[in-house]
């Protein structure tokens, strides 16, 4: 077996259906296999594939314990010598595996391999980055500074917009929503950290990914189409504290100074930065919950 193909599910029918119809029809000369795994989707999402794909494995999950969790248990169940870590809010436009294989055996040293992600409308997601410092905070992708000022170097630095996205380069960390991961790399690196429930696990693993001397490496020689937070928006509430949690969790893991003086200082002003920004979110989130009923 080639490849496995591991995508984690929740609440997302529609754009899995797609996903898998184009994976279906776009992958062609290896030998590959899919697994989804569904997190408690409560819109027959699991229906869908036992009818549309009975070739899929799936994973019927009775509780959403994040996507970190979901791939650890897909891969516990592939076969492949690669895993694709794949979103179910993607569609497969080409026959990307091959190339994708191909370079990565050729390059041994690379641990995770991440293609270009596009928009719907075809333009370029920024979906490699450069590692957050304590100003991504403020200069990240949906920052009011980084959209009232785009141009500013921190925003450029972090989100590498200077970057030719035409070009295969090693980067810091790329998007998990696809990624060929090598089985040798995933024993290296190990599991993803479960401790996460939804998004920072990628920027996370890639550290670790360096740490174990693998290098992590942008493929633009082959896209997919990507609808970014659609399955996140069904649960909004929980992923906007779940991220915020993820945020303390990683500054505690690699940006926590070792002073003893300075440590109990800076987790203060962190702690106090995360919760008012989440405190933030939420009440952005709920205002327009009362203009939109409905939304979660």
């Amino acid at each position: 077996m080639d490849v496995s193909i591991v995508i984690v599910s929740y609440n997302g029918r529609d754009l899995l259906r797609r996903s898998l119809r184009s994976i279906y029809t776009h992958t062609h000369e290896i030998d590959f296999e899919v697994i989804v795994v569904d997190n408690a989707s409560q819109d027959n999402t699991p229906e869908m594939v036992l009818a549309e794909f009975p070739q899929v494995t799936l994973v019927r999950r009775s509780s959403n314990d994040g996507f970190a969790r979901g791939v650890n248990q897909g891969i516990v169940l592939a076969r492949g010598e690669a895993f694709l870590i794949l979103n179910p809010d993607t569609e497969l436009t080409s026959n990307l595996l091959p190339p994708m294989l191909a370079y990565q055996r050729e390059h041994p040293t690379i641990g995770i391999l991440a293609p270009k992600l596009l928009d719907a409308d075809g333009s370029v997601q920024l979906s490699c980055r450069a590692f957050p410092g304590l100003n991504t905070a403020l200069f990240n992708r949906y920052s009011l500074l980084t959209r009232l000022l785009p141009g500013n170097r921190f925003s450029k630095r972090y989100l590498m917009t200077d970057f030719d996205h035409d070009a295969i380069a090693d980067v810091d960390w790329a998007s998990a929503a696809c990624w060929l991961l090598p089985r040798f790399a995933h024993e290296k690196i190990g599991p993803l950290d479960e401790g996460y429930f939804w998004s920072i696990e990628d920027v996370d693993y890639c550290r670790r990914a360096h740490r174990a001397g693998l290098r992590v490496v942008y493929f633009p020689q082959v896209s997919v189409q990507h609808h970014i937070g659609v399955s996140a928006a069904t649960l909004a509430s929980r992923t906007i504290k779940e991220r915020h949690r993820g945020m303390w969790r990683y500054y505690r893991a690699y940006m926590r100074p070792d002073s003893a003086i300075a440590q109990p200082v800076a987790d203060t002003v962190v702690r106090a930065g995360i919760l008012l920004r989440c405190g933030a979110q939420l009440a952005v989130h709920n205002a327009r919950r009362v203009l939109r009923p409905g939304q979660r």
